[in-house]
């Protein structure tokens, strides 16, 4: 996908979750994360929506912690969260192909980084926002993009996990294989030891356990929104997964 794609994705979704949020009301428990009601949903992605903007409308080449959100609740947070979110969309959109600034994962670019990052970052508290207003993440999942919901996996997969900060390690070296029913380019192979997980695009040599779904399951299933759509072989991997893979 193209950066200006997921600009497009962000501007879409950061849309969607302000109104499913307004709907389920600051309240309404968030059962994707339970820890959460809809206005911790809101502060958070507010504020990491504001430190991604930092970065690239500041050029910031050095990291920068994440800035304390607001005390703010109700109409007040929901008119902080939109502003927020459209001045990131702005942001990205105006910006040089060539800005430089600090990022976290390996991109082509800062600007192709940050824009894919906060188009998965709101795509899927997004869904959180819409379940806390009822709505079963297994619909939601069925409506995401496949080439989208793929890409996140990629990224999840061969950025977030590829980090000395994943936990999924295991003493016991296991090969793990990810793949999408509905996209014939969308597979992946993790080798899980005591180091961070290793992952490569197909399906090289055997697997001890195959993870298989259609994209947006896998994709939300993988951030630990919803089950694991199907296991075959030795599901220890796949209950590592689960049990480590949240990500800080």
């Amino acid at each position: 996908m193209e950066t200006a794609e997921f600009i497009r994705v962000l501007d879409r979704e950061g849309r969607s979750l302000a109104a499913a949020a307004a709907q389920a009301g600051p309240d309404a428990k968030v059962p994707t994360c339970p820890e959460w009601r809809v206005r911790d949903l809101l502060l958070h992605t507010g504020a990491v929506h504001r430190w991604a903007t930092s970065f690239v409308a500041e050029r910031s080449t050095s990291f920068v912690p994440l800035g304390d959100p607001p005390d703010l609740d109700g109409e007040p947070l929901l008119a902080w969260f939109r502003e927020g979110h459209l001045r990131l969309v702005d942001t990205l959109s105006q910006a040089s192909p060539d800005v430089a600034c600090w990022q976290f994962l390996p991109a082509p670019s800062p600007l192709a980084f940050w824009a894919r990052r906060q188009a998965h970052e709101t795509a899927v508290h997004r869904v959180d926002a819409e379940a806390a207003g009822g709505r079963d993440p297994e619909e939601a999942a069925r409506d995401l993009d496949a080439a989208f919901a793929a890409d996140g996996i990629d990224e999840l997969l061969r950025g977030f996990h590829a980090r000395d900060k994943s936990r999924v390690r295991t003493e016991e070296p296991a090969v793990l294989r990810v793949r999408a029913t509905d996209r014939a380019d969308a597979v992946w192979t993790v080798r899980l030891s005591a180091e961070p997980p290793v992952t490569e695009r197909g399906a090289e040599g055997a697997a001890d356990c195959e993870v298989s779904g259609p994209a947006g399951a896998l994709y939300l299933s993988l951030w630990n929104r919803l089950p694991l759509p199907a296991v075959s072989g030795d599901d220890s991997p796949a209950a590592l997964w689960r049990e480590k893979s949240g990500v800080n």
